[in-house]
């Protein structure tokens, strides 16, 4: 599988609602860099950040360009979500929809997925979900 059918493939499933299938494409010892926090290191930081996820959002990608040299890559796309449980230090959710542009960077080792780094503008997310403006 090419760097890009692997990243293809993970976004796919991203899409899916597939955390089993996402897990299956990440390294045992995956790097994940979560916007505006901490790196987890290992499979099961990453199964239980993704369960999170799936309580607390419902998202799927749109606009996805990926770009890949080697074994990096990077995407690009726009996330479209629904905000359905209050996530803790965060505005309370009641299903507020949001739309936000977004970016990833992926490392490749061994025919998986070793590094997941995602960025979006948090202060867009909030004034999306408050009513604010930005």
């Amino acid at each position: 599988m090419t760097t890009r059918d692997l990243i293809e493939a993970y976004y796919a499933a991203f899409n899916a609602g597939d955390t089993g299938a996402m897990l299956a494409l990440v390294t045992d010892d995956v790097a994940h860099d979560v916007n505006q926090g901490e790196r987890r290191v290992g499979k099961e930081k990453f199964r239980d950040f993704n369960a999170h996820m799936t309580r607390c959002y419902r998202e799927t990608l749109t606009d996805m360009v990926i770009m890949t040299e080697g074994n990096r890559a990077a995407a690009e796309f726009t996330v479209n979500g629904a905000y359905l449980v209050t996530d803790q230090g965060l505005p309370e959710a009641n299903g507020q929809s949001y739309r936000l542009p977004a970016g990833a960077f992926l490392g490749v080792r061994d025919g998986a997925i070793c590094r997941v780094t995602t960025y979006y503008n948090l202060t867009d997310w909030m004034a999306q979900v408050t009513g604010g403006s930005q």
